[in-house]
């Protein structure tokens, strides 16, 4: 998989993922198998560029190269400016948000509600695209509305204009996140398209990756909500790709490693007050399913400081080592059927 210069190491990308693939959460889906990452999505409003979170999610250092910035916005010379704003802070690709469904980006004529205006799309997909010297690509969806997919189209536009690659989630805006997302339409616009295009949405173990890749023809994946508290689902799908063959589960005591790891990366990234409070998030979703955990969570959630929270952690994990070497996490799209 190559995206303009840079050849990634395998066909498997995190999503961006507002609040979720901030650097420490990138940096370990990379050591834990992914080819690639895509930062959370930075708004194109300069006037945002001085906060905390903003200047957060522009902090790359330390992280494996390429690395890929996603900005957000409906207005292109804004998105020109904050395209080459974040390839002067270090931003190796640049990465537009076509996708989002939230209503907040989408109130203001950003992420999928683009999709509703191509004339649009094709001025800020062209004034990036100029912006900069670097590779540009587009995360969009099918389209904004079901019965008015216009993702061909908008496909064309993003290759005829210059767009490195396209990552697609198979869904509307319409649909957000329910239902089974369709790749039909997907497997049509990597057979129209001469530059790489890669399939999302619903890639929940190595069996749905292999049946995706085969489906669509598609590039590469990009791996979204399944990596969230379970970032080993990378060189899980990366070996079977390989070799046909399925990982054991990861043992206990490494889930409680990788854990702690990622705590500790979390915390002096986002700091003590901020870093406990973002932190419980990614502890739920570790935990969800486990023995014990509802109760754990709810004990949890009540901690104030790093420090309780990463002890409340390890006392959790090590309780479960005593009764499992393996824990095995339910997947609740792992029969999903791919339409021919």
């Amino acid at each position: 998989m190559q995206i303009g210069p840079y050849i990634l190491k395998n066909r498997l990308i995190v999503a961006p993922m507002a609040g979720v693939t901030d650097r420490p959460f990138r940096m370990l889906c990379k050591r834990l198998g992914a080819g690639h990452a895509v930062s959370e999505m930075i708004t194109s409003n300069a006037m945002l560029y001085g906060n905390d979170k903003t200047r957060r999610r522009a902090n790359f250092e330390g992280e494996l190269a390429p690395v890929s910035v996603q900005i957000a916005g409906s207005d292109p010379a804004q998105m020109a400016e904050a395209a080459r704003h974040n390839v002067a802070a270090g931003a190796q690709i640049i990465d537009i948000n076509m996708g989002c469904p939230a209503k907040k980006v989408c109130n203001v004529l950003a992420g999928s509600a683009l999709l509703q205006d191509e004339a649009r799309v094709a001025r800020i997909l062209d004034a990036v695209v100029k912006a900069v010297d670097v590779p540009v690509t587009l995360k969009t969806r099918l389209g904004f509305r079901n019965g008015e997919e216009n993702v061909l189209r908008i496909a064309r536009l993003a290759e005829e204009l210059g767009i490195a690659t396209i990552a697609l989630h198979g869904r509307t805006r319409e649909d957000m996140y329910n239902g089974a997302a369709r790749f039909e339409l997907i497997r049509e616009v990597k057979r129209t398209l001469r530059i790489p295009v890669i399939a999302n949405g619903d890639i929940t173990t190595p069996a749905k990756a292999r049946a995706v890749l085969d489906f669509t023809g598609a590039d590469a994946i990009m791996i979204g909500r399944a990596a969230q508290g379970r970032p080993w689902i990378f060189r899980e799908i990366d070996h079977y790709l390989s070799t046909g063959h399925t990982l054991p589960p990861p043992p206990v005591a490494e889930i409680k490693h990788i854990l702690l790891e990622h705590l500790q990366d979390h915390y002096a990234f986002h700091g003590e007050y901020s870093g406990c409070r973002i932190a419980r998030k990614h502890i739920a979703w570790y935990t969800q399913g486990l023995p014990g955990s509802n109760a754990f969570r709810v004990a949890m959630y009540r901690l104030e400081s790093t420090a309780q929270q990463a002890a409340a952690v390890s006392d959790y994990f090590d309780g479960l080592s005593r009764d499992h070497e393996f824990l095995v996490y339910a997947d609740d799209a792992i029969s999903t059927p791919i339409a021919a």
